[in-house]
């Protein structure tokens, strides 16, 4: 699938601002599944763009802008071409009748610790609380089912869409999974921190993935559908390497769905950031556009 993404960032300062400094991760990775055929960025105020790439791989954008500005607009256009992911058939393939239990017992060698521990540790958004572990060990026993860890993974991801209620109202962008556990509710950064803290309870090697869903053919025709980024998460699955899950929608992540990059929890993969010098309250105003390209 062909898409084209477009992704405005526009601040509005109360009061004139100066010496301006952002980092923007706004690249779609470019992997197995999906190419970035073409990416242009414009800033406004007009500003020099310094690229590298960050320690997850991610490619990171870094300008300043020094004069007095009371607004700052950071545009990225795209297109990117996706690919399905395998299918469950395909994946059992590569499994090649590998028992449960010997990718379980992987999971907590030595090997598996040092290859993954950045992916292990609890972080702020990821804490494994009592809360949290008890949600993790409630949804199936791996000893007594003898079940995979993608199966495992599958019905995480399954029971926190059925048991947490999408409201963007219920959290903040600094909502930790434990919170979402006593709310029951939260946004997809909410599920994704809830699944990865699951992960990381059961030794699974967990991360945080930033992109873009395409949803529009789906809203039956409504041009002024809301289209906003979106988080899902990528799990080590022995065998098979990193598999991506989405707790938040039923169907699985596919060509619908553009990466741009990784990390621990949010935290490592904020789309924009940046501080400044100046005084007063800032208004910040995002808007994405995800369309498909006939080719």
């Amino acid at each position: 699938m062909k898409l084209n993404i477009s992704h405005v960032t526009q601040y509005e300062y109360e009061a004139p601002v100066t010496d301006s400094v952002n980092e923007i991760r706004l690249t779609p990775s470019t992997n197995e599944r999906q190419s970035c055929y073409q990416q242009a960025i414009w800033i406004e105020p007009n500003a020099s763009l310094f690229s590298y790439e960050d320690y997850f791989g991610n490619r990171v954008h870094s300008f300043s802008v020094n004069p007095m500005h009371r607004k700052l607009t950071i545009r990225t256009q795209m297109t990117v071409v996706t690919t399905n992911a395998p299918s469950p058939e395909e994946q059992a393939a590569l499994l090649n009748g590998r028992l449960a239990r010997e990718a379980w017992a992987w999971l907590e060698t030595e090997e598996a610790a040092n290859r993954f521990a950045e992916f292990l540790l609890e972080t702020e958004y990821t804490g494994v609380t009592p809360e949290v572990e008890s949600f993790a060990f409630s949804i199936s026993d791996k000893e007594e089912t003898d079940i995979s860890v993608m199966g495992w993974l599958s019905a995480l991801s399954s029971s926190i869409r059925v048991q947490f209620i999408y409201d963007p109202e219920a959290t903040t962008v600094k909502t930790k999974a434990s919170d979402m556990i006593e709310r029951k509710r939260g946004v997809c950064q909410d599920f994704a921190h809830l699944m990865i803290a699951c992960c990381r309870a059961h030794s699974i090697p967990a991360r945080y993935v930033s992109g873009y869903h395409f949803v529009g053919d789906l809203q039956g025709g409504i041009a002024d559908f809301e289209q906003a980024s979106h988080a899902w998460v990528e799990a080590y699955v022995p065998s098979l390497g990193w598999c991506s899950f989405d707790p938040t929608n039923e169907a699985p992540v596919g060509e619908r769905y553009v990466k741009l990059g990784h990390g621990r929890d949010y935290k490592d993969i904020v789309p924009v950031k940046g501080v400044y010098r100046g005084n007063g309250e800032q208004k910040l105003k995002v808007t994405v556009d995800v369309r498909k390209v006939e080719d």
